[in-house]
């Protein structure tokens, strides 16, 4: 069997992301056009597991707790390598937080955090299916909006 993708020296995979979800997670992790860096995406390729998943490797960059806890909320079976020197060194699996802060929008028009330079604040409700519930008032959200 021939590679189909070429392995990252330095950088991050991250795998089993739910299908179609691969350009959400670059959204979320501020890669546009722009960016400089090598990245690769594998949309809805197969997997034992899932039947199909997507693949997002990224030269260079290695992500921050807050960049990970955004990830687990899109897709929260991800998985994210950590390569350095063609070598896998680090494999962890995302994890939903109990509680996000500074991520994700309140969808209440009427929310303090809407109006007020304060950061928003949600606490998990269910992880299945994901429910959040603002700190400030209480809404609950199903559908998430990502700062």
């Amino acid at each position: 069997m021939s590679l189909r993708v070429q392995k990252i020296n330095n950088g991050t995979v991250i795998d089993h992301i739910k299908p179609g979800k691969a350009f959400n997670v670059l959204k979320i992790l501020g890669i546009d056009s722009d960016y400089t860096e090598t990245v690769t995406i594998m949309m809805n390729a197969r997997s034992k597991k899932f039947k199909k998943k997507d693949i997002v490797k990224i030269e260079n960059r290695y992500l921050e707790k807050k960049e990970l806890d955004k990830i687990s909320l899109l897709s929260p079976h991800a998985k994210v390598n950590i390569i350095k020197n063609s070598e896998v060194v680090g494999k962890h699996e995302v994890e939903i937080p109990d509680t996000i802060s500074d991520v994700l929008l309140c969808t209440n028009p009427e929310c303090i955090s809407n109006h007020e330079k304060i950061k928003t604040k949600f606490y998990v409700v269910s992880r299945n299916p994901l429910t959040m519930q603002c700190h400030y008032c209480e809404r609950l959200v199903t559908e998430l909006k990502f700062k």
